[in-house]
Order: C-alpha cells, then structure tokens, then sequence
C-alpha cells in the first residue's frame, strides 16, 4: 500500500512541476496577449495538485526531511494562487470599508501580494529541489534485500 501511495503522490508531484511550468508559459502569453480563461484553468488545477500533495505526503511514512521537502513544495503550489485572491479580496475590502482614499495614492496591499509572487515561488522551488534530490536518491539506491543476494552469491 505503501508503495502504490507513494508512486501516487510522486505522480502528483510530477504533475504539478508539469502545471507550474504551463502556468509560466501562459503567464508570459497572457502578458503578450491578454487571455485569462487559461490562466485560471492552470491557477485552479495548480491549486488542488497543491492540496492533494500536501494530503497523500501527510499520509505517508517516511523520513521527515522528505515529508518537509514535499508538504514545502505541496503547501506553497497551494499559497500561490490563495494569497493572489487574499491580496485582491483584501484590498477590495480595505476600499469598501475605509473608502477609495484609505490607501493613498497608488497605495496596495503588500503583504498577500508579496506572498504570492515571491515567497511562495521561492519556497515551491526549494520545495522542488529538495523533493527532486529525494527521489534521485531513491532511485538510485540500492533495495536492502540486494545486498543479501550479493553477500550469499560470494
């Protein structure tokens, strides 16, 4: 079980590095041509790989740095698109409460903004890197029963 679980999550981790890179992508389309509609589709499904990351690493039994390095990658794809809307919901609300001149001029709400576009980003990258390391070492070592066989085949 444990294994299928952890195959699943990998999967989903996978496809979430996938989305992030698309959401790029069309990040820099939009600013070139302006369309929203799949821009909120990767936003949406970034969101929820995010969520479900963050659940299926919760489950799992294994070293705590990899469980860190995963839920860090899962919990900041999920920040991302979440402080984006706080930051807008904030602000509307900070205007409809305090009026349009609570702000001042060209005044915004910092700190949701700055979650988003940076913090969030740079831990979804050591998120990333951290989780990548863990798989390659997985990959690459060795199961324990090998190194009975080898043992009794000498």
């Amino acid at each position: 079980m444990k294994n299928v679980t952890t195959q699943i999550r990998n999967a989903f981790f996978y496809a979430l590095l996938f989305v992030f890179a698309a959401f790029i992508a069309v990040i820099v389309l939009h600013i070139l041509k302006g369309s929203t509609s799949i821009l909120i589709l990767l936003a949406t499904i970034f969101t929820l790989l995010g969520l479900a990351l963050v659940i299926l690493t919760a489950k799992l039994k294994e070293p705590k740095k990899q469980k860190v390095f995963f839920i860090l990658t899962g919990a900041s794809a999920l920040g991302i698109p979440v402080f984006a809307i706080l930051h807008n919901v904030v602000y509307g609300l900070f205007i409809k409460f305090f009026g349009e001149d609570f702000w001042g001029k060209g005044g915004d709400e910092p700190v949701f903004f700055l979650l988003a576009l940076i913090v969030c980003p740079i831990i979804f990258l050591v998120g990333t890197v951290g989780s990548i390391v863990f798989l390659v070492k997985a990959k690459h070592a060795k199961p324990p029963n090998c190194a009975e066989d080898e043992n009794s085949a000498t």
